[in-house]
């Protein structure tokens, strides 16, 4: 059997299948963008389509790195549930409380831990308030910020786009659509940032966001704004505050890093592709064509937890047990070579790719998400036609989490923008061709 990648570490024994095997750790260090591909096909050339992992010390999970496996995963709610609380492991209280997995996959009372009609009756909701989202108005405010970003290091003729493009304009878009004032968004955002790390203070992170929220939540309540948090007060399913609460911390966990993420990774994908950029500048390739090439090869989220087996079952080739937690590898089953060309690259135009889930979980905020980073990454190439790589890619720095796929800092050169005023970058409002909102 195979050994997987050192970087992600080992741990003896598989205390999931109670079987001798070597586990692989999805914590701790060395667990970033760069890394963890080759950690995945360690783990399918070992153990096939679903592999057993370590999501924290003493804590194992079943890792779903099969493509067909994990459209089952997540469409066979009989057999793989999404509340936490059917987990075996915390059931018989051997999870600590400080475990700095728990305030992923703890439970709240949102659509992400709920099945049959408590899911869809919250999922109505979301769903609703997202479908009233303006995107004729929303293009514009993010082309709007956009700009403003731009304007903002422009003179420099240099400028991290990680920290200073992919991670504010979300968070400037986003805050917007919660009808949050800008300090408090970058407040929230700071707070998610440490939720999604999986370190010691995620537990602090997660008490930081329910409490931004909540006050948000009470403003709302006295005073309706046009916004998504008093849609969602005032849908006619009734959630309560407290599930408003713990659904929108779902919406800004799933929908603020996501969308950070996928910019980033897209601007550097065209920054270190010269075919595909050279591509897109001719017209052969769309910009949707190029996210979704995006998405299948280094999609936003790479892990993201979790399901619960309702029985025992064989799955993936692997004995499961009523109550073992299985995590989705979306980055690891977009590679699953079964559903790849013999050449290993994904088809233009394919969205069969699984970064935003699959079956009835499915990313509810995926088209809003789209519609920011298509006008995010546009926008950057209108006005900055000559941006370059400011290091040689090898030096690039990915963000250290089990979840997350993201970059730390792209740094990159230019020479003087274009003027705002000139012709407007496909899908921009007025330009020829430009996209219906989603």
């Amino acid at each position: 059997m195979s050994t997987p990648h050192p970087t992600a570490g080992q741990a003896a024994g598989c205390p999931v299948s109670g079987t001798p095997a070597t586990t692989a750790r999805l914590y701790g260090p060395g667990l970033d963008g760069d890394a963890m591909p080759a950690l995945y096909e360690a783990l399918r050339g070992a153990h096939g389509p679903v592999a057993p992992v370590s999501v924290a010390p003493g804590i194992d999970a079943w890792l779903v790195l099969g493509h067909r496996e994990l459209l089952r995963l997540t469409r066979e709610e009989q057999d793989f549930s999404h509340d936490p609380r059917r987990w075996s492991r915390l059931r018989e209280g051997r999870v600590p409380a400080d475990a700095p997995i728990l305030p992923m996959v703890g439970w709240r009372p949102a659509l992400l831990f709920a099945d049959g009609q408590q899911h869809r009756r919250m999922r109505a909701a979301v769903s609703d308030a997202l479908a009233g989202i303006n995107g004729h108005e929303l293009r514009r405010g993010v082309r709007s910020t956009a700009e403003d970003l731009i304007a903002g290091f422009a003179a420099r003729g240099e400028a991290d786009l990680v920290a200073g493009y992919a991670r504010m304009l979300p968070m400037r878009v986003i805050a917007g659509l919660l009808g949050l004032d800008e300090r408090t968004g970058r407040e929230l955002v700071d707070a998610v940032g440490g939720l999604v790390s999986a370190t010691s203070g995620a537990a602090d992170a997660s008490r930081r966001m329910g409490a931004i929220l909540q006050g948000l939540i009470e403003r709302k309540r006295r005073v309706r704004g046009d916004d998504i948090v008093s849609s969602l007060l005032h849908h006619p399913a009734r959630l309560t505050d407290e599930e408003v609460l713990h659904n929108l911390v779902v919406m800004f966990v799933a929908g603020n890093q996501t969308t950070v993420n996928w910019i980033a990774t897209a601007l550097r994908v065209l920054l270190c592709d010269p075919a595909l950029r050279s591509s897109l500048s001719g017209g052969h390739l769309s910009v949707d064509d190029a996210l979704d090439l995006v998405l299948w090869r280094f999609p936003p989220t790479q892990n993201f937890p979790a399901r619960y087996a309702t029985r025992d079952m064989r799955f993936g080739g692997q004995d499961i047990r009523a109550g073992d937690m299985l995590i989705l590898g979306l980055a690891a089953a977009n590679a699953d070579p079964e559903v790849l060309p013999a050449d290993g690259a994904p088809v233009v135009g394919n969205r069969s790719h699984l970064a935003f889930g699959a079956g009835p979980h499915t990313c509810p905020a995926q088209d809003p998400a789209r519609l920011i980073t298509r006008t995010a990454v546009d926008t950057i190439r209108h006005r900055l036609p000559d941006l370059e790589l400011a290091v040689p890619e090898s030096e690039l720095k990915w963000v250290n989490s089990p979840w997350s796929k993201g970059l730390g800092t792209l740094p990159v050169r230019f020479t003087s923008p274009l003027s705002p005023s000139g012709p407007a970058p496909s899908g921009a409002p007025g330009a020829p061709g430009a996209p219906a909102p989603e």
